[in-house]
């Protein structure tokens, strides 16, 4: 009776409080049946006097008075008082809480109906060297013996609904407030020698390091959460550790593994996964092949678990979301305090209610209420919704739960005033297969060139150790860039590079509007005309607002344009032509660029980037160059890099033009040859 009682001067005060929320609806209904049962119940009750029995039909109907005095004030509140209203699932769960808090079992017609498991989806598969791992190590046992509880306790708030008033005290708290918790001194303990930390990241690092296990990584684009991630897992020994990431990005979570741990293995999972490491300590997966392997990884006894743009998972009923969180369940139920990493450079304060299956994710909550550890820090403040101070403190234990959130300009004395971050991408399907080809193709070439020219020589030169002449490379190189120059047909360096662009346009495109999703506008540069098209093509897919800037439009149109992007705040992204837009704007208003194609000379790149990074900027400017992993196109742009003198791709600012277009295509050619005669027999001079 004192829990009726109790519920009801909630509902009370929380409709004398403003308008009628789907929460405090909830709330009136789950009340009223419960008052209808109980009423059922003790008229039932033969056991008790006519005396006792009407004493607490007595209190009951002044409970029901309360109820139904609260419920005239809204007509939808009456109607839930009818005897066929519908009664939602959330009422009757509600119900059932309201009943253990009071002691009471709910009957078993109250429990919700137990579905059977489903059956496994028909393409999972688990790859051969994971089978070759469980073989290996078959009394491989989970580690439970410190495992969270994740139930909630019984406190003052059970019968609260919380879920809705801690997203909304994000929304209520505004500009008034950082989004971060406290972090320690930073710690350079876990990082390679010959790698430094930026302070900022290196202070998660220590968090991790002290025993915080659960993080919302909300920097901005550009502040290095990959290399925070990887070293908290080293800190917090979180191994075996599954990557859960976009497939644009897929690559460089490896690259940078290996960079930033590097005695730990890294795998990432290819379709079926039929190339992977079933021994590796770091498992990268893109979320669309994700489904395929959740059976094997959930019983991989993994014992951290990063997600990358973790907004991607924001719709709960979708496939991508409900793989990652049963996943995260499923670490948490048998790995005592698993490393648990959400990614995301969306602000915060955006669309608050995406962020439900992001804490889901991360433990602090289920479905319905806080699990154990936030509802006990909610308690811990004394408050409930019905009081003014709860929504600022109930936003704090959210925040020091490991919501970590961190502007460019709030670091801007850690970073580079610009800089360019290359973002490797691998180049699937047919177009990659072609591209590859066609290298191979060029490099023959050059080699049966080289051969001919080695054998035409009269009389026997010595060689060097490696039995290449590479007087006669650079000389090969030569001539096949000047053929390329001339010919309009056939395969050849500059004809390869566009093909490649073409390629990398939709991936380049797919990353500029996760980008301007997370930090705003973007500038997206690129050479040829149908790799614009392309990326514009797919921006308007995805509904993102675009201004194109380009050679052939005529003054005004091109004003329009730049007009559009620097003072309309729905227009997210200014689509360049490297060549006709390298020079002559003001494009301050983004600190972000995506060069999705590549210069042949690093002044012309530090030219577009010059377009943003100028007077008028009052951030960091980052420059993502698109690369196509294990192609040309990476030989080309450390080519760029060592004429231009960048160190660690950290700009200098120097506007020296060093080596021209004609010297890094040279060079290009020449590595390429070189590294065919490597894989050749050997070859001797004269």
């Amino acid at each position: 009776m004192s829990v009726l009682a109790r519920a009801v001067r909630e509902v009370e005060a929380a409709l004398r409080g403003g308008r009628v929320t789907p929460a405090t609806r909830t709330k009136f209904q789950a009340v009223a049946l419960l008052l209808r049962d109980e009423r059922a119940r003790v008229r039932a009750d033969a056991s008790s006097s006519d005396a006792h029995r009407a004493e607490q039909l007595k209190r009951l109907d002044g409970v029901a008075t309360i109820l139904a005095k609260t419920a005239v004030r809204d007509a939808g509140l009456l109607a839930l008082l009818a005897e066929d209203a519908v009664v939602s699932d959330e009422a009757r769960s509600l119900k059932r809480d309201v009943l253990r808090t009071a002691g009471i079992e709910p009957a078993v017609d109250e429990l919700p109906p137990v579905e059977p498991p489903a059956p496994a989806p028909k393409n999972r598969v688990v790859p051969q060297s994971v089978v070759s791992r469980q073989l290996a190590n078959p009394f491989l046992a989970p580690d439970a013996s410190a495992v969270r509880p994740t139930t909630r306790p019984r406190t003052r708030l059970a019968t609260w609904e919380l879920i809705g008033p801690l997203l909304s005290s994000f929304e209520r708290a505004g500009s008034t407030g950082a989004a971060c918790m406290s972090l320690p001194a930073p710690t350079s303990r876990y990082t390679p020698r010959d790698l430094k930390l930026m302070p900022h990241q290196a202070e998660l690092v220590a968090a991790a390091a002290r025993g915080h296990r659960t993080f919302l990584l909300a920097d901005e684009p550009g502040l290095g959460k990959t290399a925070q991630a990887l070293l908290a897992a080293e800190a917090a020994n979180a191994y075996p550790l599954l990557v859960v990431v976009p497939n644009v990005v897929k690559t460089n979570w490896a690259r940078e593994a290996g960079m930033w741990t590097p005695h730990r293995s890294t795998t990432v999972i290819h379709g079926n996964g039929d190339t992977i490491d079933g021994f590796a300590d770091i498992v990268v997966v893109n979320y669309e092949v994700l489904d395929r392997h959740v059976g094997w990884l959930a019983d991989f006894g993994l014992r951290g678990m990063i997600v990358d743009e973790a907004h991607f998972i924001k719709n709960k009923t979708s496939q991508r979301s409900r793989h990652v969180l049963e996943l995260s369940e499923r670490i948490r139920s048998f790995t005592a305090r698993p490393l648990l990493m959400a990614l995301t450079g969306t602000p915060l304060i955006n669309d608050i209610e995406d962020f439900r299956a992001i804490w889901q994710f991360l433990g602090w909550i289920d479905e319905r209420k806080p699990l154990a550890e936030l509802m006990s820090a909610l308690d811990e403040t004394g408050l409930t919704p019905a009081d003014p101070g709860f929504y600022t403190a109930a936003r704090q234990r959210v925040v020091d739960l490991g919501i970590v959130r961190r502007r460019k300009v709030d670091v801007a004395a850690d970073i580079p005033a610009r800089r360019i971050a290359d973002l490797p991408v691998e180049l699937d399907g047919p177009a990659g297969r072609s591209i590859r080809a066609a290298e191979r193709e060029l490099a023959h070439r050059m080699v049966l060139r080289y051969e001919e020219a080695l054998a035409a020589r009269s009389g026997a030169i010595e060689g060097p150790d490696d039995g290449i002449d590479h007087d006669l490379v650079r000389q090969v190189a030569r001539w096949e860039q000047k053929d390329a120059a001339n010919s309009k047909t056939g395969e050849n360096v500059f004809s390869m590079m566009r093909r490649i662009g073409q390629a990398k346009s939709r991936l380049a495109a797919d990353y500029a509007a996760q980008l301007a999703r997370s930090a705003g506008k973007v500038v997206f540069f690129a050479k040829h005309v149908d790799v614009m098209d392309a990326a514009e093509e797919m921006f308007a897919e995805q509904g993102v607002r675009f201004a194109s800037i380009r050679g052939d439009q005529t003054s005004s149109a091109r004003q329009r344009n730049i007009d559009a992007f620097t003072n309309d705040p729905g227009v997210a992204i200014a689509v360049c032509s490297l060549t006709a837009a390298g020079v002559g704007l003001n494009l301050q208003v983004a600190s972000d660029l995506v060069l999705a194609e590549l210069s042949w000379t690093a002044a012309e790149q530090t030219q577009a980037i010059d377009r943003s990074h100028r007077i008028g900027q009052s951030q960091p400017v980052t420059a993502w160059r698109i690369i196509a992993a294990q192609t040309i196109d990476a030989r080309i742009a450390e080519l760029i890099d060592s004429k231009a003198g960048l160190a660690a791709q950290a700009l200098d600012g120097s506007e020296e033009e060093v080596g021209s277009s004609a010297d890094v295509q040279h060079e290009a050619l020449v590595t390429l040859l070189t590294q065919a005669l490597s894989m050749v027999p050997a070859h001797s001079a004269g």
